[in-house]
Order: C-alpha cells, then sequence, then structure tokens
C-alpha cells in the first residue's frame, strides 16, 4: 500500500467513505420504514417491500449485517487515510488523518446520509435491500458467528433475544394517528373514525331518548288521538303502550299502517295484528355492542330498561350512526333547537338538552360521567334544589338558571368564563 499513487489511495478513501454512507443510511432507513405501510405494500407484491421485509424479519441479523459492513469500510479507510497522511505530512499525519477522517466520516457517511434516510426511509431502504440481501447471504457464516456471541451475552445479562416488540396500536394510539392534521385523510373522515373509537367508551344510556320525550301511541287514548299520532308523526317507528310506558306493547312501523286507518276510522284490532314485538336491552349496553346486535337482529329500535326492568328511554340504529357521521336525520323526539347563542357570546340552553350534546354543540367538556342533561348536572352540582335564580361554576363554564320549574331547570344560561373568573 506504501508504493501505490496517491490518486488510487484517494479513490479508494473516497469509496469507502460512500460505502460507509450507504450502511449508515440502510440502517436508518430499514428502522424507520412503516411496518403498517410496509404490510399493505407486500399486500401489492411491491418488490422492495418484499425483500425489506424479509430483511427485517431477523432484525439482529440485518443489523449484525450493516455493522460489520460499516466497520469493515471504516477500519479500512482509517487505515488509509493514515498511509496518506504519513506519505504527505510525516509522522505528524497520525493526529492530522485521525482529525479530518472523522470530520469526513461524521458528515459524509453518518449524520448526512442517516437524515436523509430517516427523512425518506423507503426511498433509500428499498433499493439497498437489493444489496443487503445477497450480501446478507455472502456474509452470514460471520454474521451468524456475531449473533450467537451477542445473543449469548444478552442471556447472561437476563434479555431473551427472541422476542421481539408485537406490533400492536392500542385505541388512544390509533386515535392520535387518525386525529394527526398531517394524516392523509379528509377531515371528515378522520372525524368518523374517531367517533367510531368512541363508540366503545358509550353506552346506550348516554344517547337514548328519554321516556318523558316518547313519540308513540298510547293505546288508551281515544280513536281521534291515535290516528293524529299515526298521520301527523316524523317517524318511521312509533312505540304502542298501553296506560303507562312501562307496558309496551310494541313497535307499529308505518308501513304496515295502511289497513289500520280504513275511511278514517281506526281499526284497533288491525292495530294490535300490525305491531312487532318490542326489543328490550339493559342501559349499560356499549354502542358498538349494540349496533351489532341491530345488524344481527334486524332490528332499527330498541326499548331500553334499567336494571328493574322499567323503561327509561329508547334508542335506534339513527342514533348510533349520528354518533359516527353527525347529525343526518331527525331524532325520535321532536324538541327543537335546544341552544340558542346570544349576543354577549353566552348561550341559552333548555335545561332537557343532554350533555353530551352540548358538549359537541358548543365544544365544551361538561362531566359526562353523570347525569345526562344539563338540567340533572345543574341539580347535581348544586346538591339541593334552588329556590329561585341561581348560578354556578362547573369547571371552565358558568351556568345560570333562568327559569325553574318545580324540581326542573327548564331554561339555563351558559358561558365559556375567562382566566380573570
Amino acid at each position: 500500500m506504501n508504493e501505490a499513487p496517491l490518486g488510487l489511495l484517494f479513490a479508494a478513501l473516497a469509496a469507502l467513505v460512500l460505502m460507509s454512507g450507504f450502511f449508515s443510511s440502510s440502517e436508518t432507513g430499514m428502522m424507520s420504514l412503516n411496518r403498517y405501510r410496509l404490510k399493505h405494500l407486500r399486500k401489492q407484491k411491491h418488490k422492495g417491500a418484499e425483500r425489506a421485509s424479509r430483511l427485517l424479519d431477523r432484525p439482529d441479523r440485518l443489523i449484525g449485517l450493516i455493522l460489520i459492513g460499516n466497520n469493515l469500510v471504516n477500519i479500512a479507510a482509517s487505515a488509509i487515510a493514515t498511509v496518506i497522511a504519513i506519505r504527505l505530512y510525516g509522522d505528524a499525519g497520525i493526529v492530522i488523518a485521525t482529525f479530518l477522517l472523522t470530520l469526513v466520516i461524521l458528515i459524509f457517511a453518518e449524520v448526512t446520509p442517516k437524515t436523509i434516510a430517516a427523512l425518506y426511509p423507503e426511498r433509500i431502504a428499498f433499493p439497498a435491500s437489493v444489496v443487503l440481501l445477497p450480501l446478507l447471504k455472502l456474509l452470514m457464516p460471520m454474521v451468524a458467528t456475531v449473533n450467537w456471541i451477542t445473543n449469548g451475552l444478552l442471556r447472561l445479562l437476563g434479555v431473551n433475544p427472541e422476542i421481539t416488540g408485537e406490533e400492536r396500536v392500542s385505541r388512544e394510539e390509533l386515535r392520535t394517528i387518525v386525529s394527526d392534521p398531517g394524516a392523509m385523510i379528509p377531515q371528515r373522515h378522520r372525524g368518523m373514525l374517531v367517533n367510531i373509537l368512541d363508540l366503545e367508551g358509550i353506552s346506550v344510556d348516554d344517547i337514548l331518548v328519554p321516556r318523558n320525550e316518547f313519540y308513540g301511541i298510547d293505546l288508551d287514548d281515544s280513536d281521534e288521538v291515535i290516528i293524529d299520532r299515526i298521520q301527523s308523526s316524523n317517524h318511521t317507528l312509533l312505540p304502542v303502550w298501553r296506560g303507562d310506558i312501562n307496558n309496551i306493547e310494541g313497535v307499529l312501523h308505518l308501513r304496515n299502517a295502511g289497513g289500520v286507518i280504513e275511511a278514517g276510522r281506526l281499526v284497533r284490532e288491525a292495530l294490535g295484528s300490525a305491531l312487532d314485538k318490542p326489543y328490550f336491552i339493559p342501559e349499560s349496553t356499549p354502542l358498538h355492542t349494540q349496533l351489532r346486535n341491530f345488524q344481527q337482529k334486524k332490528m332499527r329500535l330498541a326499548i331500553v330498561v334499567d336494571e328493574y326492568g322499567d323503561v327509561i328511554g329508547l334508542v335506534a340504529v339513527a342514533d348510533i350512526l349520528e354518533e359516527i357521521v353527525g347529525e343526518f336525520t331527525s331524532n325520535l323526539h321532536d324538541s327543537g333547537d335546544d341552544i340558542f347563542p346570544q349576543r354577549d357570546g353566552s348561550f341559552v340552553i333548555d335545561g332537557g338538552a343532554g350533555v353530551r350534546d352540548v358538549n359537541k354543540a358548543l365544544g365544551w367538556h361538561l362531566p359526562t360521567d353523570g347525569p345526562k342533561t344539563i338540567s340533572g348536572l345543574v341539580l347535581e352540582h348544586l346538591e339541593s334544589f334552588p329556590d329561585g335564580n341561581a348560578g354556578l361554576k362547573i369547571g371552565r363554564y358558568g351556568l345560570e338558571i333562568l327559569e325553574l320549574e318545580g324540581n326542573v331547570v327548564r331554561v339555563l344560561r351558559g358561558r365559556t368564563l375567562n382566566a380573570a373568573h
């Protein structure tokens, strides 16, 4: 080597630095690949993804191969740089070579290629796999020996090298991925996906139509009242009871109401025959479970009962779908608008409005693990029935009772409080 021309030595040194950069970028690129995108590309028969997956199946061998190659070329580069420096500067060249080579390798063989690989892992990893796969076969004896020794050391330290991290994503992690504005998913679709993830934490009692807001038919009413209820209904499915809502006798689908009214008269026998069997569910049923149950049972409406079997409300398929895609149809109860914005930035809110509905409409974060209505939430925090108008603070929100009827808050005013409050 001492007799080799300096030009040849410089060329060999440059080639070794480039090879070092290749191994460094390959390591970062391979380890930065998105495993889920890699699986997707493999299903599409992407050749680069298939090669990279084969290498990543045994990460210990891949890392061993890259480090062996990187160290070989770096040591060779160090030897050549030392020869060049000694021939140019004598004994002082050793120090010069050490400093300059460290700087060159750091910039051109480490930081720059690794940064590029971290930013564009697929562009680096997939082409690199063309070289790494045959190189792994060529250097397998050396790689296997190094792995055998290192795995033995790991076992002495109490580490099992055969255990690899499982590629699992929790619900919260998936929510973060979906909610990321950088994700290539339209905003509306991101919201729908997040809502689907939320279904598991919501039960039917969070979205049910309370019994006092039922729109249905009481068989104890007169024929004229029942006919008017059928003809003026905005809903396809009507619960039918006798006297008390707890005595649900069935559900009337308006498509079956053709023979119920003849010549302007109610045919009660036909009404009884047209009723579908009621479907009862417990209030604690998670929404994702109930949606699956609706699908399996081919049902669209369920009567919600508490632990004592008393009817507390009803829920429909449309209510659950609205939790995913947002409101697209009228609710089973027609309560009108519940929230009215005011010029001063406050909101007049109907006491019967659901806490979750208010949170969704206003972007608030009122607690939802207790009462389901704003009226119930206010009374719970007051811990008593107020004699007149009263105000309170719940978190960052101020609520003022405007209208009280008996033990029920009919209307209240709400606003977001400033930090000064």
